[in-house]
């Protein structure tokens, strides 16, 4: 039976890791390396790796860091951060990254996908888009980590993306980020029903059943969390987990 990847994604700060709420107020949740090693025994089905600094200090995320987790790592994982070149993408990919995530870059420069669509192949090609929802106005999306208002509606840039070369996007709410109050299921369901693509949600899972309501209600094909798979009751205490995916009723 057919069942969404389920993914935890972990954020890169001053080489350790953190988790935000809206962008913002990190939390240091531990080493990197310890972290995969963790979801190695927990075998988790990929993780997604992203460097929140790189963008905005003009540089990619470490290759040397991707090279130390590819060695670690017994599940596929994809990386992102700052990344705007093709030999960036080929040094990552190298290191053992099986796909990279574009975002700020590629959306203001659609070709570019297009070119790295071409190079490695569109199942290589990940968009993140992140998002604001405005109240009475459809969905703006957001670049330069949230920072940069571009006045496009997200579905618009997700079929964008879909048609320069993606192989798969992820939606990520900022309003949502460390809220653990449940993905935006309608905008989720909305793109899901305008890209043949895979859609990733992102922002706002915070139980099994938020995995699964992801789904069933808004039919994405992955469901990503942070704060769910490192925080563990109401006073978020620090835990790596990953609940057995035999757990979730995706029926």
């Amino acid at each position: 039976m057919y069942r969404p990847r389920v993914i935890p994604v972990l954020l890169l700060h001053n080489n350790g890791l953190v988790k935000t709420v809206k962008f913002g107020n990190s939390t240091y949740i531990g080493d990197p390396i310890n972290a995969v090693r963790i979801f190695n025994d927990l075998k988790v089905d990929e993780i997604v790796l992203l460097d929140i600094d790189a963008t905005k200090e003009n540089r990619s995320i470490s290759v040397d860091l991707v090279k130390e987790i590819g060695e670690e790592a017994n599940m596929p994982f994809s990386v992102g951060g700052g990344i705007k070149d093709i030999e960036t993408i080929k040094k990552l990919t190298k290191a053992g990254a099986e796909r990279v995530i574009l975002s700020s870059f590629a959306i203001e420069n659609p070709n570019f996908v297009t070119l790295a669509a071409d190079n490695f192949g569109s199942s290589t090609i990940c968009v993140c888009i992140d998002y604001k929802k405005k109240w009475g106005k459809k969905n703006s999306v957001h670049i330069k980590s949230g920072k940069k208002n571009i006045k496009k509606n997200i579905e618009d840039i997700a079929v964008d993306m879909q048609n320069v070369g993606a192989g798969e996007v992820i939606i990520q709410s900022i309003d949502k980020d460390g809220s653990m109050t449940g993905y935006d299921t309608e905008t989720i369901k909305q793109i899901s029903n305008s890209v043949t693509i895979p859609v990733i949600a992102l922002g706002g899972a915070g139980s099994p059943t938020d995995i699964e309501n992801g789904y069933k209600l808004a039919y994405a094909n992955g469901l990503a969390a942070g704060s769910f798979f490192v925080f563990k009751g109401k006073h978020r205490g620090v835990l790596i987990q990953y609940p057995d995916i035999k757990s979730y009723n995706f029926k």
